[in-house]
């Protein structure tokens, strides 16, 4: 296997290729054209509208990243979801999209019903909480989904995923294929940044080489361009999902497996906006989910300065009430909270909580997640009896650990 499994060669060559593709004059076109459809259909406040220049072009590369991993006779393991890097002499733009978990690495692999294929593996020292291989069809629905808790792994933490069209009839790691089956979705999702691990894998395509050629590049970057608007229209209807009830609120909680959402997690949606001397608070209770995050992201689908300010933060990374819940506090200056969460400097964003890993499948009776506007100069009335606070001091440290953590998965930096 690999030495780093995000920074891969493969993952290299396929990132030249799509700053290759972005340049060619199918997809210039389309930037153009999906950039002047999105702003005309979002028609975004001055605070939204401030982030379009960094974040358009982000979700914009992310399409050229996807969609020239399309190929399920000539699959590839590709992170679609990365933040910006150098590689070599050149820098790799950032491919964040549609509201991006800062947690989680997200992977793709196309897969054909008609095709056999086998994901080798493998998985860390320390086993995720969460991890998700999960198929899907084309209009993401999920065709079938195998958890990370029940790989079979070997000694040396290897294994091996069987997938084809039929049963597993007692094979181990078996994903059962069909008709419908577009592609992989795999979630690895980093709890404790600084010590989880995602896993290491590659694809093979069993059976005989391929009979039909490759796509051109005039048929990849039709493609592109393709995908570039529908990243644009569904994430604008995410966005709105969030933001067609009144600010300062929660709504929206669901669990699907349906539209890209992901089977076993629990969702809960909003969007705030403050005044210079308010904060949002967050008052949450997780059920018993093993796993939870908080993040704050922008109506283009990006989250916002995830590595050095803490525009998220996870259950590892929070510390909760004596009584176990959770409060978190949205203000545009450090209210000295330890969970601080940072608009950067915006007055209003979106929120998409995600609650995951319930005892038994389900969550407890309390789970539960409300909101409330406050006056900065009344906020310590409005938290909990033993709400944990920092000093300027504690807050550099959480925010330096914080880098160095992410940047475990940009090991490009590093060169």
């Amino acid at each position: 296997m690999q030495s780093h499994p995000i920074a891969t060669p493969e993952q290299h060559v396929h990132e030249r290729q799509a700053l290759d593709l972005i340049r060619h004059p199918t997809v210039i076109e389309a930037h153009a054209r999906v950039r002047n459809h999105w702003l005309e259909q979002a028609d975004p406040s001055p605070a939204m509208r401030d982030c379009f220049d960094w974040a358009f072009p982000e979700v914009m590369f992310s399409a050229a990243i996807w969609s020239s991993n399309q190929d399920p006779l000539r699959p590839k393991v590709i992170t679609i979801t990365r933040l910006a890097h150098p590689l070599g002499d050149i820098q790799v733009p950032g491919s964040r999209w549609g509201i991006d978990n800062p947690d989680s690495i997200y992977r793709v692999i196309p897969i054909s019903g008609d095709e056999q294929y086998r994901i080798h593996g493998r998985v860390g020292k320390r086993r995720m909480t969460e991890n998700y291989f999960t198929l899907w069809q084309e209009n993401m629905n999920t065709v079938d989904v195998l958890s990370g808790h029940d790989l079979i792994v070997n000694e040396d933490r290897s294994f091996t995923i069987s997938v084809d069209s039929k049963p597993a009839d007692g094979r181990p790691n078996h994903v059962q294929s069909a008709p419908e089956a577009h592609e992989f979705y795999i979630r690895d999702v980093m709890l404790d940044w600084a010590r989880d691990e995602p896993n290491e894998l590659r694809i093979e395509r069993l059976g005989d080489p391929p009979t039909t050629p490759a796509r051109t590049l005039d048929e990849q970057a039709q493609l592109t361009a393709d995908f570039m608007l529908r990243y644009a229209d569904f994430t604008h209807r995410l966005s709105r999902g969030s933001l067609q009830t009144k600010a300062n609120s929660f709504s929206l909680a669901w669990s699907a497996d349906k539209g890209g959402a992901l089977r076993n997690q629990i969702y809960v949606g909003g969007h705030f906006r403050l005044a210079d001397d308010e904060a949002f608070v967050v008052h949450l209770c997780d059920g018993g989910a093993a796993y939870f995050v908080v993040p704050i992201a922008n109506i283009w689908g990006t989250t916002l300065e995830i590595v050095d300010r803490t525009s998220s933060l996870n259950k590892a990374q929070s510390v909760p009430n004596p009584d176990g819940s959770y409060s978190f506090v949205i203000s545009r200056d450090d209210p000295g909270v330890h969970n601080w969460l940072d608009p950067c400097d915006m007055d209003e964003g979106m929120l998409t909580l995600r609650m995951a890993e319930f005892p038994n499948g389900r969550p407890r009776e309390d789970l539960s997640a409300r909101g409330e506007v406050v006056k900065l100069a009344d906020l310590r009335a409005y938290l909990p009896e033993g709400t944990p606070w920092v000093t300027q001091q504690e807050r550099a440290k959480q925010q330096a650990d914080r880098a160095a953590a992410y940047q475990r998965r940009l090991p490009e930096l590093a060169q």
